[in-house]
């Protein structure tokens, strides 16, 4: 988990499906953001609720404890889950260190783009930051480079534009073709809008929801340090 040089040539990326990227990204977040043996290796129900989790997530699931009990095992299949067997309760983890050796800032960067899909420069460095220390926009841009040369993290627009994007590299090809059309890579059409002005309404209460649950969120954190 430190941050020395990890391989160059890893084994070609197969897709993920949506709720194995979700599943992945949720284990990832928690090993880098842990403090205890209790919160990682993670049970099946607190993986169940990472993924239905409301803030830093999107889109938001609700998925039940078979969707994600079976999402663990079809990851494990792949080699990038493992199941630790315990009397009181099974416990999962990832296996991408070991698989992908990423580095612990490689590893959050990664994670944020499973969990969110394709997003900007900047909200990727405050998201990703929540699980380890990115100095600035340049270290930001020295990982991505290298997740970029080994496959990992796919540009959406050359990285030193204005409102840069990237996404992660799991996308089928044709969900692919659709995430690079969005974000200006490619020549498909966006899909219609919904109604102009109810659209963007739509799209504003989401933002709102989104942010009323990490108020909450905060809040609870509060209370429980001053429980403590």
């Amino acid at each position: 988990m430190s941050d020395a040089a990890t391989p160059a040539t890893p084994a070609p990326l197969d897709p993920l499906e949506p709720f194995e990227r979700r599943v992945l990204g949720v284990l990832a977040e928690k090993s880098q953001t842990s403090k205890s043996a209790d919160g990682y290796p993670m049970t099946l129900n607190s993986v169940v609720l990472g993924c239905n989790q409301k803030s830093n997530r999107d889109p938001v699931y609700d998925l039940t404890e078979d969707d994600v009990e079976e999402t663990l095992e079809a990851l494990a299949e792949k080699g990038l889950t493992m199941k630790q067997v315990s009397g009181r309760a099974d416990r999962w983890k990832h296996q991408m260190y070991d698989r992908w050796g990423f580095t612990r800032a490689e590893m959050a960067v990664v994670a944020e783009l499973l969990l969110r899909g394709p997003q900007t420069l900047g909200d990727l460095r405050g998201r990703a930051s929540r699980m380890t220390d990115i100095a600035d926009m340049d270290a930001l841009k020295g990982y991505l480079n290298g997740l970029i040369a080994r496959g990992f993290v796919v540009p959406l627009m050359p990285l030193d534009r204005r409102g840069a994007a990237v996404t992660h590299a799991f996308h089928p090809a044709d969900e692919m073709d659709q995430v690079k059309a969005q974000h200006g890579g490619g020549t498909a059409p966006d899909p219609a809008p919904r109604g102009g002005g109810l659209a963007t309404l739509e799209a504003r209460l989401n933002e709102a929801f989104e942010e009323i649950a990490k108020l909450k969120e905060a809040v609870a954190r509060l209370e429980r340090r001053s429980g403590e």
